[in-house]
């Protein structure tokens, strides 16, 4: 069978990024064709030269669209429409693929992928990394004569993919409910929505070894005594940052022996280096390559998983979460959505609301206080990452649902 994959970024294990798609593709690679049309963004943040640019068996065409971050709003949809021109061009002079899978964000990437299904009748499968364009709307990161017509493009999607791939329940449920208010509410039968977690990378994880983490601690210039609070990821906007640094400043005053460890790049990297300054317990750490970050996990004592008080982040599915759990690192997440069920459920981290940081520095007080439930927390995590978590069985879920779409054109 002949895949063909939209998805505007490709990383790798050497890139500071969760390569979530390296690993399905790898899988599904190995018994099927697969035509990956991307961008070379990713290609020059390679911090390491550890593994192959693509999975064996995958071919790739690639277009040179620069995207950043800090792009404003008018570069970023220049660079969205880039790259959707050149995928439909690529879509179409491809070998006719068997089913296609396009994956947001942005939308324009899974638009492609719709037009090129249409136009060569194939069907078509939409992952939902994201929910655009409820995120940045509920951000006011888009102008709001633009608002109309993402909501309307992102109906029409929904209506005419084949199957739709959420990465959390709690977004399966949004896109439930936007397909029973559509017009033709019955294409939305109750299997055309399915979850299929981020998950994280079990054999990476494996990596972290004690003597790993021993060395890192060594090189950081740790104590036996001292406890690290790691977040890793963006500092963006959404990301809850200011409170984080405030809890780290409150926390240190009562407790000298924590560190936090900030590791990533993003708007708020001017403020964290500020604190850092300041507050020895605050160090900001540059962005690692995917394979190396288990072992900073596992140096930690807990991490942090935060997000602003929106609803449309209550639904996310960080790759941070599944990365803790997998070596054994309780989280504390702060958003009221299924992240807060999933740690209360499994008895492997805490909820505290998001932007209040003296009630983030109490519950960590209170964890930090209590070895044994720490413990207790980091080996339910790790349970639930091997049995729920694992790429690889990931991999093979996403390899059915692109076949039966395959199958049921």
């Amino acid at each position: 069978m002949h895949i063909a994959v939209f998805s505007q970024y490709h990383t790798n294990p050497d890139c500071p990024a969760t390569s979530r798609h390296y690993s399905l593709l790898t899988h599904i690679a190995r018994t099927h064709r697969v035509t990956l049309i991307t961008t070379r963004t990713w290609e020059a943040q390679r911090l390491t030269q550890q593994y192959s640019w693509l999975p064996e068996g995958v071919e790739m065409r690639a277009a040179d669209v620069p995207y950043q971050n800090k792009m404003g709003v008018a570069r970023r949809g220049l660079a969205f429409a880039r790259y959707a021109a050149y995928a439909i061009r690529e879509g179409l002079r491809i070998d006719k693929p068997d089913v296609i899978w396009g994956i947001s964000t942005p939308l324009t990437a899974a638009w492609a992928a719709a037009q090129v299904a249409r136009w060569r009748q194939v069907p078509w499968v939409f992952e939902v990394q994201d929910l655009w364009p409820a995120f940045p709307i509920q951000m006011e990161a888009i102008p709001r004569f633009t608002w109309r017509e993402l909501y309307k493009m992102e109906r029409k999607l929904y209506q005419q993919a084949k199957t739709i791939m959420t990465l959390s329940p709690d977004m399966t449920s949004y896109v439930q409910a936007v397909g029973q208010m559509a017009k033709n509410p019955w294409s939305f039968t109750p299997d055309k929505v399915q979850t299929v977690l981020n998950g994280t990378d079990l054999d990476l994880a494996a990596a972290a070894t004690n003597e790993t983490v021993a060395a890192l601690r060594q090189e950081l210039g740790l104590t036996d005594d001292q406890r690290v609070i790691l977040y890793a990821g963006t500092f963006g906007r959404a990301n809850d940052i200011p409170t984080l640094v405030q809890a780290a400043e409150q926390l240190a005053a009562t407790l000298p022996n924590v560190v936090w460890l900030f590791m990533g790049h993003g708007f708020y990297e001017p403020l964290i280096r500020e604190v850092a300054e300041r507050c020895s317990a605050v160090r900001l750490v540059v962005p690692q390559p995917r394979h190396a970050v288990f072992a900073w996990f596992q140096l930690a004592s807990l991490s942090i998983v935060s997000f602003l008080d929106l609803p449309v982040l209550d639904t996310n599915s960080p790759a941070k979460l599944y990365d803790s759990l997998s070596v054994g690192t309780p989280v504390i997440v702060t958003n009221d959505g299924w992240t807060k069920n999933l740690v209360e459920q499994y008895a492997c981290g805490w909820y505290v609301r998001a932007g209040d940081a003296a009630a983030l520095v109490e519950q960590l007080r209170h964890v930090l206080a209590q070895p044994a439930l720490l413990e207790q927390a980091g080996k339910n995590g790790r349970v639930l990452a091997a049995e729920q978590f694992d790429r690889t069985k990931i991999a093979a879920d996403v390899q059915q649902v692109l076949e039966q779409a395959a199958r049921h054109v």
